[in-house]
């Protein structure tokens, strides 16, 4: 599962009750916490988080990270490394979804999707969600005061398929829900980063898998994040200069199962971006076979959405949604039934449609299949 709240995603820490030892964009750096001890400046200690100062009043304090692509969170990591004798004692998570671009004070109807639980310090807290509502904020409260290394907040994206329609998009991109199936190997770094939709800054931010002696070849599944027509395939190498993959193929599939070409095997450069132009049929999934091995940063589909998957993506969207948002997108007179209705179930934009008064059929005509 994605980090939703990952730097290179587009998440940012966008307020916070108090950050006076450690800054609050702290918490969504990359890499785990580095912390040296002994290493002070004017504030105090130098920590590799976000640190409060000791509250003398009462309360809690809070931090707002908005996500880098709204989803359904399934996990977080309220990471407390290197906070040994300054951590919070609990904290819980609350989390809103709204339109548009708010103002951290536009923010409103929170919902507590981790209760209030008991933080080990100097440690990775993993807390289960179980909410499968849309989220695009979340406000991570301690109490009642201290320092949090880092926070990852897992989960599936779920984009708005408003801003897809009419476009050719990456139907790979982790950004709108692909996803890696699976792969031959993954030896040295994950096939998660051939999916995301930043460019590669190293080697270490690509597919690298071990050297083959057996004569056999590599291969990474991709699933799309809703069906769509792939008319361009990009394969990048960059920053693999000695161990890029030599030759790939590209196969899709609607299924998931069978399997047609794609791409014909073609040779690859080494820290190349390669781009080629393709022909067919709609896919769910897509599969690259890597000749015999080596490394990818980042493979790319690039295509309009099906009517079938444009569909999908706003059945799973309009079900999601907090209901809150859902009544903001429909007159005040409809949002009892809209509430009601939910959740919609599939069979095709035409049926869910026809099951529904036509007043609020009328609304959600535009949003459910655009």
């Amino acid at each position: 599962m994605p980090d939703l709240a990952a730097r290179h995603l587009g998440a940012g820490v966008v307020a916070a009750s108090d950050d006076a030892f450690g800054p609050k964009e702290l918490l969504l750096l990359p890499g785990p916490v580095a912390f040296t001890p002994g290493v002070f400046d004017h504030k105090g200690e130098v920590v590799d988080g976000w640190e409060t100062r000791r509250r003398r009043s009462p309360g809690h304090d809070w931090a707002v990270v908005r996500l880098g692509t709204p989803g359904v969170v399934q996990s977080v990591d309220v990471d407390t490394t290197s906070f040994a004798g300054n951590a919070p004692s609990t904290c819980w998570l609350e989390a809103c979804g709204v339109e548009g671009h708010p103002a951290p004070d536009g923010l409103g109807d929170w919902q507590v999707i981790v209760p209030r639980t008991r933080l080990a310090a100097d440690a990775h807290n993993v807390l289960l969600v179980d909410d499968r509502r849309r989220w695009t904020h979340v406000r991570l409260c301690i109490e009642p005061d201290g320092g949090i290394g880092r926070l990852r907040v897992e989960g599936q994206p779920v984009p708005d398929p408003r801003l897809l329609d009419g476009l050719t998009v990456d139907l790979a991109s982790q950004e709108l829900g692909g996803s890696v199936v699976s792969a031959t190997d993954t030896f040295y770094t994950s096939a998660d980063a051939l999916i995301r939709p930043d460019r590669p800054r190293t080697m270490g931010e690509g597919w690298e898998t071990r050297r083959r002696r057996d004569g056999k070849h590599d291969s990474v599944v991709l699933r799309l994040a809703a069906a769509g027509l792939p008319r361009l395939v990009e394969v990048d190498t960059t920053h693999f200069v000695h161990n890029a993959t030599a030759f790939c193929e590209v196969w899709s599939s609607d299924d998931g199962v069978t399997w047609v070409p794609l791409l014909e095997r073609v040779a690859l450069q080494p820290d190349t971006r390669h781009r080629f132009l393709v022909s067919g049929s709609p896919a769910t999934h897509l599969r690259l076979d890597a000749f015999p091995d080596g490394g990818l940063a980042r493979v790319r589909a690039f295509g309009p959405l099906t009517s079938q998957g444009r569909f999908g993506l706003g059945l799973r969207w309009l079900n999601s949604l907090p209901d809150a948002q859902l009544l903001s997108l429909v007159p005040p007179e409809l949002g009892d039934a809209a509430l009601a209705a939910r959740p919609l179930v599939g069979g095709g934009a035409d049926a869910v449609l026809a099951s529904l008064a036509e007043a609020l059929a009328d609304v959600l005509r535009p949003l459910l299949a655009g």
